[in-house]
């Protein structure tokens, strides 16, 4: 009765537009006193969630991709990604996904990258002669790579979410050699439609032009380098590379561009704080309710329930990820870490399943959620920017979507795409 309790009012919250880290924290309140517990013990569970060193990460990588938003960073590596793909067929195509995949690397924000993409490379694509639903599908699948290529603070959640055990810097490393079989099979499949459609090849680039661009381009490349490799090397912390890309993206943005005015700080301040106090809410509420999960015993139940219906690794993964993709679909992606990763992680553990290999098999699963309807973020902030009703976008993402599905695969059958990399530093 008390799960039914638990999983029925969850699901009647949501289906009212409750948002989802309201409707967890109300059905935790009743669901607690139904129990019979004293609400101070939730509570408990609750502030323990937020009180992370590791959790402090996340606004600072908030507040670099902010920054250099405002500050024209994804103009310079566009230019950049231009002068090295450009020549080809459909190049424009192409640059917009090089560029997500250094952006993705710097911002770790795949709405970030969708949001700053769409609106510099949709009107530049559609200028060139592109078509509108491509030009969207292009950008909006090639932000998703800033939640798989590092540093990405939804990696940092799931840390979070399973247990604290794991390593950020192994995570991150982890997410480099997907992120680039992703952005490598996005171009591919850009560069199909470009020839398909006879899109127009740009000017090939001079020796001097590619210099001026890289020039311009590595302060932006410098701070990725700076999160990893400081991290890689032990000179500091995930949260402390995290700061230091802070003042790293302030002072490139602002102080060595002067072109840009210091008043625009007050604005990304402003979107900042509202963006971490949503999160850390949500963090907060799904503690407390996933703390009632485990004490109901229902990741246990699951776990017991999809080994009852077979007991080959091959299906149970194809079910998991069904599962994420499914949820993916519906559902924002950090709600979906902190509610599935304590149900589904000890489930992947009993099949084999390393916890940073399912992490980013995890990563990539959302990404596709990003995309899908009906609420897909990157997807609705390419089409609310473009003004572009949303299923001409996701007639366009279909070729997109199949390759997206081809590289989850790959990365969940074969482990070691994953793993070789944190393996190095053991």
């Amino acid at each position: 009765m008390v799960l039914l309790t638990l999983i029925g009012l969850f699901l009647v919250l949501l289906i009212f537009g409750v948002p989802v880290a309201l409707a967890m924290g109300i059905t935790s309140i009743v669901v607690t006193l139904q129990m019979d517990i004293s609400l101070s013990i939730l509570i408990q569970q609750m502030v323990a969630g937020v009180n992370s060193f590791p959790l402090l990460a996340i606004p600072f990588f908030i507040l670099a991709g902010e920054i250099m938003n405002v500050g024209g960073i994804t103009d310079r590596l566009i230019r950049l990604a231009d002068t090295v793909v450009g020549r080809f067929r459909g190049g424009l195509g192409m640059a917009n996904v090089g560029s997500s995949m250094l952006f993705g690397g710097v911002s770790g924000s795949a709405l970030a990258d969708a949001s700053a993409s769409s609106s510099i490379l949709v009107p530049m694509m559609k200028k060139k002669g592109y078509h509108t639903d491509y030009s969207v599908a292009v950008t909006v699948a090639s932000s998703t790579q800033g939640i798989v290529i590092p540093p990405s603070h939804n990696m940092i959640i799931y840390a979070l979410a399973a247990g604290g055990g794991i390593s950020i810097s192994s995570l991150f490393l982890a997410g480099v050699i997907p992120g680039i079989l992703l952005g490598l099979g996005l171009i591919f499949v850009a560069y199909i439609i470009a020839v398909k459609r006879n899109y127009p090849k740009e000017t090939a680039s001079t020796f001097k032009q590619f210099i001026m661009a890289f020039i311009h381009g590595v302060p932006a490349i410098i701070t990725g380098v700076i999160i990893i490799g400081g991290i890689v090397t032990g000179i500091f912390t995930v949260t402390e590379s995290a700061a230091i890309a802070v003042i790293y993206a302030f002072l490139i943005s602002f102080v060595f561009n002067r072109e840009n005015r210091i008043s625009l700080m007050l604005p990304v301040l402003l979107r900042t704080f509202k963006m971490l106090a949503l999160v850390l809410f949500l963090i907060a509420t799904s503690s407390g309710f996933a703390w009632l999960l485990a004490l109901l015993r229902v990741p246990t139940m699951l776990s017991e329930f999809l080994l009852s219906l077979t007991k080959s690794p091959i299906m149970i993964t194809l079910i998991i990820l069904l599962i994420l993709i499914l949820l993916g679909m519906i559902l924002d992606v950090a709600p979906i870490i902190l509610i599935t990763t304590p149900i589904l992680l000890p489930i992947a553990h009993d099949i084999g399943i390393d916890s940073i290999h399912y992490g980013i098999m995890m990563m990539i699963c959302m990404a596709i959620g990003l995309v899908s309807p009906p609420v897909g973020g990157a997807l609705f902030v390419g089409s609310s920017v473009a003004n572009i009703p949303v299923e001409k976008v996701v007639k366009a993402l279909v070729p997109f979507y199949i390759v997206m599905f081809v590289i989850l695969l790959i990365v969940a059958f074969i482990p070691q795409l994953t793993l070789f990399i944190p393996s190095l530093l053991n």
